[in-house]
């Protein structure tokens, strides 16, 4: 993360340094684009004092690396269309080489993340993750501030009786992560409108409401008006209009506030049109975003990073080991054969990204590992857990006797939420049959299982891409 404390002498050296750049090309993004190309003259206005997360792409139109970019970063931006912000700065136009500078690039392309912090100061940090479209939109989404408040049986009713006359806009949903267009939506309304999340589960709550399927959304406009049902298309424009029956949404970026007013007190105010980040504000002040990375080296294009793949387990042994011991804690096993194929490629794939994105993010995760279905060694565990498909994964838990069975299409969403479940100790667990856990002898040499028991309360919860 880069604190805004700028060095001189490193600012200097980065602005000199990006002027001997070669003579400056056209924009590698059309105005048709679906990246939003930002300067130095609005790059405050629009990244630093956004409501919503942001992802800049620092680049320069000559870069091989940034022109091999473009379609999975163009493919990210139409994915967070509406909760997030993708943007792109020149830094081979003259007038943008001392925002370059001062925001520490020193090498194309450079992605940086950008989201509101505490007191309107924005947090900035580098992306240095896959250089694929889901890697962005992953890293992206898990930046989104959270404003959603989880409900329970519990707080039902002191979050209904709250004095004030703020309304309420509760989703009752399956899922038991919040996802990306419901938190884009809480930051749209913050200080206008309440947004809540309560789980199917939570039975007192939806029989309150007469909730009998999911998702759905209701919204308690305040004071003595009735609550009313949403029964539109599940997209954030329809359920803007939905809320805006009890408050306008806020306009982003929000208008400067005159001393002693308070968010909120122009609700009259017209929304500025999401303050469409491709409009240009020429009368917007060079941002002050600063940045401690040194920049007096050449500038060097950085390599495309390929996700590591999990590791595989061929001997019996080392299975046992590492999941299969009543002292070993939660595994994710991949079972596929050897020579793969698309199915099981699909499945390797996922897991594979969603261990790099929480290594990323220095989270601890359970491991997963690849094992081979056809192999005689490891084939008795298949059996005995009668799987039958050609690609199965499932989570074993050695030391608390149970199993779980992932039944999806092995899109990295569908793996992801599966794994959401398990860090939230939610979900169906099976009884591990007699036979394959076997009693953990510890070497002297080594310490016991790798892996650590998630506990809701000590796991946080994994941010997704997706629809309510």
């Amino acid at each position: 993360m880069h604190a805004f404390n700028l060095n001189p002498t490193t600012a200097i050296a980065a602005v000199a340094l990006l002027s001997a750049l070669p003579t400056a090309q056209a924009s590698l993004y059309l105005k048709s684009s679906p990246v939003t190309q930002v300067d130095a003259k609005n790059f405050d206005k629009i990244i630093n004092k956004s409501n919503h997360t942001s992802v800049v792409e620092f680049y320069a139109p000559w870069c091989g690396h940034c022109q091999n970019l473009k379609p999975a970063y163009e493919k990210a931006a139409r994915n967070l269309d509406g909760l997030a912000h993708v943007a792109a700065v020149n830094c081979d136009e003259d007038e943008n080489k001392q925002l370059c500078g001062m925001m520490g690039v020193k090498g194309f392309p450079t992605l940086k993340t950008v989201r509101p912090g505490k007191k309107g100061k924005p947090i900035v940090e580098d992306y240095n993750g896959p250089r694929t479209a889901k890697g962005i939109v992953d890293a992206v989404v898990e930046k989104i501030n959270n404003h959603v408040k989880r409900v329970t049986d519990k707080d039902i009713d002191s979050f209904l009786s709250t004095k004030n006359e703020t309304a309420k806009a509760i989703l009752f949903t399956e899922k038991g992560t919040t996802s990306a267009l419901l938190k884009s939506i809480a930051i749209d309304f913050l200080d206008v409108i309440s947004v809540a999340q309560i789980r199917d589960k939570e039975t007192k709550a939806n029989e309150l409401f007469g909730i009998k399927s999911y998702p759905t959304l209701v919204l308690l406009p305040g004071g003595d008006k009735e609550s009313l049902v949403y029964d539109g298309e599940l997209k954030k424009d329809a359920m803007i209009k939905f809320l805006t029956q009890a408050g306008e949404p806020n306009p982003d970026p929000a208008p400067s506030k005159a001393k002693g007013e308070k968010k909120g007190d122009k609700k009259s105010e017209k929304k500025d049109k999401k303050a469409s980040p491709k409009s240009s504000d020429s009368s917007s002040k060079t941002t002050s975003t600063e940045s401690t990375e040194p920049t007096d080296v050449p500038p060097v294009e950085k390599p495309v990073e390929v996700t590591p793949p999990i590791p595989t387990i061929t001997e019996a042994a080392k299975l046992t080991k590492e999941c299969l011991n009543n002292k070993a804690h939660t595994c994710v096993l991949a079972f596929v054969p050897s020579a793969h194929g698309e199915a099981a490629e699909k499945a390797l794939t996922s897991l594979a990204e969603l261990a790099a994105k929480h290594a990323h993010a220095q989270r601890h995760l359970f491991p997963f590992f690849e094992i081979h279905n056809d192999n005689e060694v490891t084939a008795s565990v298949f059996k005995s857990l009668e799987l039958a498909g050609e690609v199965e994964i499932v989570a074993v838990n050695g030391k608390r006797g149970w199993w779980r069975h992932y039944e999806g299409d092995f899109t990295p969403e569908s793996v992801e939420s599966w794994i959401d479940a398990i860090r939230l100790s939610e979900g169906t667990k099976k009884k591990i049959p007699d036979g394959v856990i076997t009693e953990h002898v510890e070497p002297e040499s080594e310490s016991p299982s790798k892996g650590t028991e998630p506990t809701a309360e000590a796991t946080k919860e994994a941010p997704k891409h997706e629809e309510l």
